[in-house]
């Protein structure tokens, strides 16, 4: 994919989903904002902290302890040490690492939310975060230990102990340390100011940049998933009238409604043979129905990650105009916890819609003269061969856990710390779950493709343009399966090229 042309712009003005991926992808430049008054701005906020420090003002998490212990008193002899204290007691994450891209997400969602102006911290704070997305130097995070309230405190640990020269990091595609990166690069480590380690920490950074990629990823599997319908439609001589224009004004969800266009476009249905069905099976005449729900969601789905990216979720907050502390609970990630459970539901459904229309194609009493389990194999090797049988065994078991792994996340809030934390989003895992069912669904999509791929080989029919020159591209990487080969590294070129939306499917509207 070729590199954006206009840089993102970290400062006041808000930022787009697309603009996260495409930094998290580096396929942009990005820079801050150069409006003194906006600097000016960011500045003030941390000025008005060191004041309320010299008149000794109670401040939450500055000159008192962590959430249930703001009750306990901090002496001004010990608050320029609290913020490495924070990061420090919250080194406790587990489980798998987040990749580079998630990580590069991760630093520009907390940097967004920090140039919003109410965090309390320092411009340079803020000049650090963005030269580490510059030179590509990531925090070494592990995905599990998040509630998603109080924000992402444990995963953000990393990123403010990065920061500060500590713990590990991904530098020039290796496993690091900070404090070697920070000498490679010449950098004096930052010592955070009071209530910088709380703006970094205290906020939902993690689960809104894994909602991005979520949310980017969906969309094209959306339109991957339309583009394999119209194959399978080819593949199975199915009944395109199912998708006439008139029928989806008659129900008219915009998203279906655009779905079933895109199906029109492809299969152009003067160029197909004559249709011998009245109706086919739900998989393919209900197909813009199940993926309509999707394209119809993803506009709120965009509202609510975006709104997020957006925001500032740290607390306390410091109104720089008027000098005064808020303290609030924006840290909550409620919304984005229901957007991933809902994307979650969203997506298990494409990975069954395209099992089931796997399993029309492999099977000879519905899939219309097509051979047993779609394999090439001539007569006198047809009874050795098994073509596509193990695919779709395989495809059952991707959507199976698909679908499995829709139980929503935000209904298990859990009491935590010293009940303080009494009521939490569970964002993050939410998010991390639509990351896994979305992996899950791409490796069924792959499967659908390349079978609906043979499908339409094995018919034998001329197709329409757009199909025609999809399996052109297609037959740059995948032969027809004659006899029976391994097809696991195929399906995972399939998979890469998913995940790089390599194709070039329906226009943008």
């Amino acid at each position: 994919m070729p590199i954006s042309v206009s840089p993102v712009v970290f400062g006041p003005e808000p930022l787009s989903i697309d603009s996260i991926i495409t930094l998290a992808e580096r396929r942009v430049e990005s820079k801050l904002d150069t409006d003194p008054l906006w600097r000016k701005r960011i500045d003030q906020g941390a000025a008005i902290v060191d004041g309320m420090l010299d008149r000794e003002g109670q401040i939450y998490g500055i000159t008192t302890g962590y959430g249930d212990s703001c009750v306990t008193a901090i002496p001004l002899s010990q608050v320029e040490t609290l913020p490495r204290q924070l990061y420090t007691f919250h080194g406790c994450g587990l489980g798998r690492f987040l990749d580079s891209e998630s990580a590069r997400a991760v630093l520009a969602a907390r940097l967004q939310s920090l140039c919003q102006g109410v965090s309390g911290v320092r411009f340079a704070l803020l000049d650090r975060l963005h030269a580490c997305l510059q030179e590509d130097l990531l925090p070494r995070i592990p995905e599990e230990g998040s509630v998603g309230a109080s924000g992402d405190l444990t995963p953000l640990s990393y990123v403010a102990a990065m920061l500060c020269g500590e713990r590990e990091v991904i530098w020039q595609g290796e496993v690091r340390t900070a404090a070697e990166a920070h000498a490679e690069l010449g950098w004096e480590p930052l010592t955070l100011r009071p209530k910088e380690a709380l703006a970094l920490m205290n906020g939902t950074a993690v689960m809104t940049a894994l909602a991005c990629q979520a949310f980017g990823r969906a969309e094209y599997l959306l339109k991957l998933a339309t583009r394999i319908t119209a194959l399978n439609v080819a593949a199975l001589r199915g009944n395109p009238n199912h998708f006439e224009a008139r029928l989806f004004a008659a129900k008219p969800h915009p998203g279906q409604a655009r779905v079933a266009a895109w199906l029109r476009a492809d299969l152009d249905v003067a160029s197909l043979p004559p249709q011998q069905r009245l109706q086919d099976r739900y998989s393919l005449r209900c197909a813009p129905h199940v993926l309509g729900v999707l394209a119809d969601s993803l506009g709120w789905l965009r509202g609510f990650i975006e709104t997020e990216l957006n925001s500032a979720n740290d607390n306390p907050l410091i109104d720089p105009d008027a000098g005064d502390v808020m303290h609030g609970g924006h840290f909550y990630g409620g919304h984005i916890a229901f957007a991933m459970d809902s994307l979650k539901t969203l997506t298990a459904n494409v990975a069954d819609l395209l099992d089931r229309q796997l399993a029309l194609l492999v099977d000879t009493r519905y899939n219309h003269g097509l051979p047993n389990n779609l394999s090439g194999a001539p007569a006198e090797r047809a009874m050795i061969n098994h073509g596509f049988k193990a695919v779709q065994i395989g495809a059952s078991a991707w959507a199976a856990e698909a679908l499995k792994g829709t139980m929503p996340a935000s209904v298990f809030s859990r009491s935590t710390e010293c009940h303080n934390q009494d009521k939490v989003s569970m964002g993050t895992i939410a998010a991390r779950d639509a990351l896994r069912v979305l992996e899950l669904t791409e490796q069924v999509a792959a499967a659908a493709l390349l079978a609906g791929l043979q499908g339409v080989h094995l018919r034998g029919d001329p197709l329409p343009v757009p199909l025609a020159a999809m399996v052109d591209t297609l037959r740059e990487g995948f032969a027809p399966v004659v006899e029976d080969r391994a097809l696991d590294g195929e399906l995972r070129l399939c998979l890469d090229r998913i995940r790089t939306r390599y194709w070039s499917l329906y226009p943008e509207t």
